[in-house]
């Protein structure tokens, strides 16, 4: 027997009394059981944040009545709202370009029903990884891009996207920058893993990087991408520690398995709805 669907509301506004009180009146006025409400209060912004989910088994409004009847109450608080469905679920796009450990561990993850997704294409910028895709039966599409093609292959590349109806891209080490196009497209919607703790060692090679300072931790980390390189809102990071006895190519071994549990705990906060960008970071509800 499958469990009854659930509703996810994502808040944003500026801090005032009577936020939860208001918005928690609206689901009890339409018999909805609230099942999780977690917020969050950012004193030197003065903004409140609340991420609320409840059942709609009993819930007197239809789903494509719940936005507007949301208005009054956003309008009244200056609300950012978001609203989703745990039965509708997102459509990732996998991007990648030739290695291969971050695509695995996701499409394992999705295989195993780990990853509540779907996953209908995986794009890539050299054929390499294409058995992966096959093996798994997901549709695999190669974009060739150099210097001279790489705007008319991404304006093909959002065209797809678009076409099958993906709201998430995940740049599963896809070596290539995003475009101000395809941000734009996307907005908080494309999830990059970088091999190292942010805001250090940005950019290439940040493993050998870490290894010429004499490290002591190495890290990665998840992020939204924004037109500013690797300074996008951060998801999530983890750290590892290492020693002068290892050799970058030790760093970059450990580093993968890190790299691997980062990005997917980042798409699976993302996919249920747990996190807010303000102002170039990030509440996550964990």
């Amino acid at each position: 027997m499958s469990s009854p669907d659930t509703a996810t509301l994502l808040i944003h506004c500026p801090d005032r009394p009577g936020l939860v009180h208001d918005v928690t009146g609206f689901i009890f006025a339409h018999r909805g059981n609230i099942i999780d409400l977690q917020q969050h209060i950012d004193p030197t912004l003065d903004a409140f944040f609340m991420r609320l989910e409840w059942s709609l088994e009993n819930f007197t409004l239809e789903k494509d009545e719940i936005a507007s009847r949301l208005q009054p109450l956003a309008r009244r608080h200056d609300m950012q709202l978001r609203l989703h469905f745990a039965s509708q679920k997102k459509r990732v796009a996998l991007f990648v370009t030739k290695e291969n450990h971050c695509l695995y561990d996701l499409l394992a993850r999705h295989e195993a029903g780990d990853l509540p997704v779907e996953i209908p294409l995986i794009v890539a910028n050299h054929d390499t990884l294409r058995p992966a895709a096959e093996r798994f039966g997901i549709p695999f599409y190669h974009f060739p891009i150099t210097k001279d093609n790489k705007q008319e292959q991404e304006a093909a590349q959002i065209e797809l996207l678009k076409k099958e109806r993906v709201d998430t891209v995940v740049l599963a080490r896809y070596m290539q920058i995003i475009s101000p196009a395809m941000i734009a497209a996307f907005p908080n919607q494309i999830l990059n893993i970088h091999h190292s703790f942010l805001p250090a060692f940005v950019g290439a090679k940040p493993y050998h990087q870490a290894h010429a300072r004499g490290v002591k931790i190495i890290g990665a980390t998840s992020h939204y991408v924004t037109a500013d390189l690797d300074e996008g809102p951060i998801v999530h990071q983890d750290v590892m520690r290492v020693s002068h006895e290892d050799s970058v190519q030790d760093l970059v071994r450990l580093g993968r398995d890190l790299e691997k549990t980062v990005l997917a705990k980042a798409l699976w906060w993302h996919v249920r709805d747990q996190v807010l960008v303000y102002q170039n970071k990030t509440v996550v509800f964990e």
